[in-house]
């Protein structure tokens, strides 16, 4: 069988939390790769994006890239209801998850993404960020209230504007496009970002393959201290017919970090 893409993925809790409580999931036989970053403190935060990778792993034999968008929204709702229930019935406390997305259908991708985990694409001897973060500071820096350089200090920079499980209803951006051969996703939790540039995250992924890339990344954040939790993913698109040839990921893989 001629594989389409070559998926990577590595976790690891950092040198500073006591439980990971980031998650992700592999499953390229539906086109769903994603990273969740749960909130809520220990066992919730786990739960959370535990909760949302579950959901996203039921998904199955989308018909076209628009079905898989509308399959992940659904799961990704239903996972924002139980997140509401278990917050419920644990007395009200917050229990959410930042999620990114990566989708890809006979060609076609789509990136959905609610909080501040980021996805970007190498495509070429160029990278780009397709996320927006949905944090309080990056509101801040796209009303110009705040400069790049300021926001590094800003002491509310880490609070989100959007997560799966904290409002009724789940508030997700999604954009669309065409696949190129060789186009390189690449989606993390904050955990990277924290420590690792955007140069860096694109020389690594553009030079290295899939699994070969989340290793390193995750490695040079460990090496800089990693405060937080990191979980990088990275895909690599080569459509049939290409004489590209990569070390692949098969079958579903859904991680939960361990201690």
């Amino acid at each position: 069988m001629v594989r389409i893409f070559d998926s990577g993925a590595t976790t690891d809790v950092g040198k500073v939390r006591d439980e990971n409580e980031d998650a992700f999931l592999v499953l390229p036989e539906s086109g769903v790769w994603a990273v969740a970053d749960g909130m809520g403190g220990h066992e919730a935060g786990a739960l959370a994006s535990a909760t949302v990778v579950n959901a996203l792993q039921t998904i199955r034999t989308p018909t076209s890239v628009t079905d898989l968008v509308t399959l992940c929204y659904d799961r990704l709702s239903q996972a924002n209801h139980k997140l509401l229930q278990i917050a419920d019935e644990k007395g009200g406390i917050v229990i959410g998850a930042t999620v990114a997305a990566f989708l890809a259908h006979d060609g076609y991708y789509a990136c959905l993404w609610s909080g501040d985990s980021r996805i970007y694409l190498v495509r070429g001897d160029q990278m780009s960020q397709i996320s927006r973060d949905h944090t309080e500071v990056a509101e801040l820096i796209a009303e110009g209230v705040l400069t790049q350089e300021e926001a590094q200090n800003w002491p509310r920079r880490n609070v989100i504007t959007r997560a799966i499980g904290v409002h009724d209803e789940i508030d997700v951006e999604i954009t669309q496009g065409v696949l190129q051969k060789g186009d390189t996703f690449v989606i993390c939790s904050d955990g990277l970002t924290a420590h690792v540039s955007d140069e860096e995250i694109f020389q690594i992924a553009r030079f290295h393959a899939p699994q070969s890339a989340t290793d390193a990344l995750v490695a040079l954040t460990m090496e800089r201290g990693a405060l937080d939790n990191v979980t990088v993913v990275v895909i690599r698109y080569a459509p049939r017919g290409s004489t590209v040839v990569f070390p692949a990921t098969t079958g579903p893989i859904a991680q939960w970090g361990q201690k």
